[in-house]
């Protein structure tokens, strides 16, 4: 069986989220008049709202029973009168949003074009952030609803003028925190104030914010340089057989000697002086070509060593000027506290 047209809108009205459905309200004419919506008795609910505007209710709940309101006009197709309780309802609470994705297209209409008609400043937001004095500033972001010369303050120890324009809509912001003479402002508590003037409307929204001061970091020095490293001042040169060749050709030269004095005066005790020494030739040479040779100067390594050091003792002279600067500088910290209220 397919659903009518007139039913189908009363349940997109029930799924509206009905005012006070997350807290207990304590006003027993807007609890009647909450049940009334819940149960789709829109002209119940308007009846019993209104009522209840009539009594004492805190500022909550007043927000409350005039959304209940522009919900049952929007319900009832009075979008005119949906509208003007919706503007009661964003004076009151301007952050007040609706879900589109739960609320009836006429409400969300009606709400919408209620913020368009009041001069509102919503939303605003300041972020924690930290920056070098002179070289940050603090972000800040707001929204206004309509067209309006808009006027930032940072109001502490002393007044700061942040800007003054004529914005409409998404507004991002920076404020420099620092003195005319270029330091930065003390630290201690400040209060953003966002003020809207359009005519005789006026509307300011304020944030309170902490400003912290800290040191700079400070730069360390270099032992080296990243990619570098210092090389070995010395080295082995490669084993070489020059001295065993050495004492083959001066044990040859000496066997040739013997054999050609052979026939000559020599008797068989030189020739064994000669034997001996040729053998000694030949067993220096071998020790000499085993032994591991003597380390000698890197003259190639002792340059780059040089160089490299040169380049660490530049780098950490540049260091030391930083440092200098650093440590005239100041660290700002901005911490948002609680939101002040709209005024």
């Amino acid at each position: 069986m397919r659903a009518r047209p007139g039913v189908l809108v009363s349940l997109l009205f029930a799924l509206a989220p009905a005012p006070g459905g997350a807290q207990a309200l304590q006003n027993a004419t807007l609890r009647r008049a909450q049940q009334a919506y819940e149960n789709l008795e829109y002209r119940q609910a308007l009846s019993l709202g209104r009522s209840a505007l009539r009594e004492r209710l805190a500022g909550g709940e007043r927000a409350r029973a005039y959304e209940l309101v522009g919900f049952s006009y929007a319900a009832l197709d009075s979008i005119l009168k949906s509208v003007d309780a919706f503007k009661q309802v964003v004076l009151i609470d301007p952050e007040r949003q609706l879900d589109p994705n739960r609320v009836s297209p006429k409400a969300y209409s009606a709400f919408d074009v209620a913020l368009r008609q009041v001069l509102l400043v919503r939303q605003l937001r300041i972020d924690s952030t930290g920056f070098v004095a002179g070289q940050g500033a603090v972000p800040i972001r707001f929204m206004v609803t309509q067209p309006a010369r808009v006027v930032t303050r940072a109001i502490g120890q002393r007044n700061f003028l942040v800007d003054s324009s004529a914005w409409n809509g998404q507004v991002n912001l920076g404020w420099s925190p620092r003195l005319p003479n270029g330091d930065p402002v003390p630290a201690g508590t400040y209060t953003i104030v966002v003020e809207a003037r359009l005519g005789q409307n006026t509307f300011s929204a304020s944030q309170q914010i902490r400003v912290l001061h800290g040191t700079v970091d400070t730069l360390p020095h270099l032992t080296s340089l990243p990619g570098y490293q210092y090389l070995p001042e010395t080295e082995i040169p490669p084993q070489t057989w020059r001295p065993l060749g050495l004492a083959f050709l001066y044990t040859g030269g000496a066997a040739i000697g013997t054999l050609g004095l052979e026939s000559g005066s020599l008797g068989a005790s030189s020739q064994r002086e000669l034997a001996v020494a040729g053998a000694a030739a030949l067993v220096t040479g071998l020790v000499m070509t085993l032994r591991k040779p003597a380390p000698r100067p890197a003259e190639g390594n002792i340059l780059y060593n040089r160089l490299l050091t040169e380049q660490i003792a530049r780098r950490n002279a540049d260091i030391a000027k930083e440092n200098v600067t650093r440590r005239q500088q100041v660290q700002l910290t901005v911490v948002p506290l609680k939101s002040g209220a709209p005024r």
